[in-house]
């Protein structure tokens, strides 16, 4: 049976996309806690400027650099496979991040090893390894349900558009 399905082209392309769909939705995820100017990026110096009162600059998190090729690639599995599909992997990708965070939850809240917490101390300057840890992978934690229910919402009213 699955000498059949390898050798369809239209099937091994699905579930190439979808591998790779779900691996970059992760990755924005994970990387979304990163913060950085866009002004820098280019080589300028940061111009702030007030909005509502308050003096901001352009900062952005790293996810926004994966985002857009979820939605090229939403509309290429909807011109071809249909908003059946679309469906399809917005809804493994959802249960893949969740899984993932699932995980990173367990993680951070799993005792260290005494020897670990300052083995970063000398090599790395991190006096605490688990407090480093949990500050990374703490924060996409308190915003994982919004960036969730936003990507599902995104992605369907995508697939009909």
């Amino acid at each position: 049976m699955i000498n059949n399905i390898l050798k369809d082209k239209p099937t091994k392309l699905f579930l190439g996309i979808i591998a790779f769909f779900c691996c970059n939705a992760l990755i924005a995820e994970t990387i979304g806690t990163k913060l950085f100017s866009l002004e820098k990026l280019f080589g300028f110096t940061p111009t702030p400027f007030t909005l509502f009162g308050e003096s901001v600059t352009i900062t952005l998190t790293c996810g926004v650099l994966l985002w857009p090729l979820e939605f090229v690639m939403t509309d290429i599995v909807n011109e071809y496979y249909g908003p059946k599909a679309v469906r399809r992997i917005s809804f493994t990708a959802i249960a893949l991040i969740s899984y993932a965070f699932l995980m990173f939850y367990t993680a951070i809240h799993v005792p260290a090893a005494d020897f670990w917490i300052s083995s970063g101390a000398e090599r790395n300057h991190i006096p605490n390894m688990q407090d480093a840890f949990n500050g990374i992978f703490g924060q996409g934690m308190r915003i994982i349900v919004g960036s969730l229910v936003a990507f599902l919402v995104s992605q369907l009213v995508d697939s009909y558009v």
